[in-house]
């Protein structure tokens, strides 16, 4: 068997074992490990079996990962949204915003996609935002007389969006694989973030208005309440967070902090905020840490399994083969974009977006530059692709989080089948996208990035 065999083996092994419930970062561990003992034997290494040279790359892959500077802002805004969470500001946000669209059709499920965006901002973490909506805002919209499907896929759609909306965790874990600035990154995908938001909000407003069975208009109670209140309401929820995450962005795009140092001053806002609100307590900043500690672990492991895993892979030449066998494709650029925008659509039923990210994109990577493709372009399709991953059965994600904490009643094809209209509205964000580039690259260009 020749290398580039045992590496297409490697990987086949690798999908076969996350299938079966393996740990994901330690299957990649020792998965580079195991191989790459067989590639890098030298002829007395039976001799000598701890002096293989995988066991350097291993301790490197590790210490390089540790000094990556890019991913110390991880656990920040990790913290960030952590601490909002706990502090349940997210709670006085969906209640101000669903008074304040209250003339809207449909204006529970559009301050709940409201909520959804500006609160995955700040976490970026699809399970935290869907679970948290789903004790949250789901309970009031089924309360309020809202149709379970309809209700359903707004919690799951928005829950999605801090794949895409910066600071997304996501958009750092790719800067770090394709080695690019996260700045630009933020940049090129704010527009298509909020545009995919709006493209949501008017599915839901046109469905709501042309069948209002599906979203009653909220009780007559809450036209009653006087424009000061409702001002207070605002100025004590949505604005402090809104300035909290504003401040942050604008200091990362403007040049004004790394996105480290942004971070590290956000986290310090949100403490403050929380302290603010009262809801600061010693077992709520203790469960943040937990948290926050307990996800960055795995986006670090993630990191030094994927890059070990990756190295041997490469020096297998299974990198090689793939990159030969695409171009005796001879696929235009069209077709190498549909092609790899389906194989990460499938990718997702069975794997996270951290795992598709550090394992799979940097597959396709090198043949960017072969088919005149973008670095940011290609690295926001795959964020918008990834929404759909996360919604679509067998393996939606977004369902199974928000089924574990609906109420009995609710089915999972219920889900399932609100889930479907919102794929549609991604899959046409993903058509304008390529169709427009600009609506990713107009702010970066502004912007003076290169």
């Amino acid at each position: 068997m020749s290398d580039p065999q045992v590496a297409i083996m490697m990987m086949g092994l690798f999908v076969i074992f996350v299938l079966l419930g393996f740990p994901i970062c330690f299957t990649l561990v020792a998965m580079g490990v195991g191989f790459g003992y067989y590639a890098y034997a030298q002829p007395d290494q039976w001799d000598h079996i701890f002096q293989n040279r995988v066991f350097d790359l291993l301790v490197n892959q590790t210490y390089s990962v540790m000094i990556n500077d890019v991913l110390v802002a991880v656990p920040l805004f990790l913290f960030i949204g952590y601490v909002l969470e706990r502090a349940n500001i997210v709670d006085r946000l969906f209640f101000s915003l669903s008074i304040a669209a209250r003339a809207i059709p449909g204006s529970m499920a559009v301050a709940a996609l409201a909520t959804c965006a500006i609160f995955a901002t700040a976490v970026g973490i699809i399970g935290a935002v869907v679970t948290l909506m789903g004790l949250l805002a789901f309970p009031a919209l089924l309360k309020a007389g809202y149709d379970v499907r309809f209700a359903s896929g707004v919690v799951c759609a928005g829950g999605c969006l801090g794949i895409l909306i910066p600071p997304s965790i996501m958009l750092i874990v790719y800067s770090a694989t394709a080695g690019i600035s996260v700045v630009k990154l933020y940049a090129g995908a704010i527009t298509p973030g909020f545009m995919l938001a709006g493209l949501y909000m008017i599915y839901v407003i046109a469905r709501a208005y042309l069948n209002p069975k599906l979203a009653p208009p909220p009780p007559k109670e809450q036209w009653d309440i006087p424009r000061s209140e409702l001002a207070v309401m605002l100025l004590t929820s949505f604005f402090p967070l809104a300035v909290l995450i504003s401040a942050v962005l604008v200091s990362i795009l403007f040049g004004w902090a790394t996105p480290t140092e942004a971070a590290a001053v956000g986290s310090f806002g949100s403490l403050a905020l929380a302290a603010a609100y009262r809801e600061l307590t010693w077992v709520r900043l203790k469960e943040a840490v937990f948290l926050t500690v307990r996800t960055s672990a795995m986006v670090c492991w993630l990191f030094v399994g994927s890059w070990t895993f990756a190295s041997v892979f490469s020096y297998l030449g299974g990198h090689t083969f793939i990159e030969e066998t695409v171009k005796a494709m001879n696929l235009s650029p069209v077709m190498f974009l549909i092609l790899a925008q389906i194989i990460i659509f499938l990718l997702g039923w069975p794997l996270e977006w951290s795992e598709i990210i550090i394992i799979f994109v940097p597959i396709f990577l090198p043949l960017l530059d072969d088919f005149g493709i973008d670095p940011l372009f290609f690295g926001i399709l795959v964020a918008l692709n990834l929404q759909t991953s996360f919604m679509t059965p067998p393996m939606a994600m977004a369902a199974y989080y928000l089924k574990g904490v609906a109420p009995p009643h609710v089915q999972l094809m219920d889900i399932f089948r609100g889930c479907f209209p919102f794929l549609f509205m991604v899959l046409l964000s993903m058509v304008l996208l390529y169709n427009f580039p600009e609506i990713a690259f107009w702010l970066p260009n502004a912007l003076g990035y290169k």
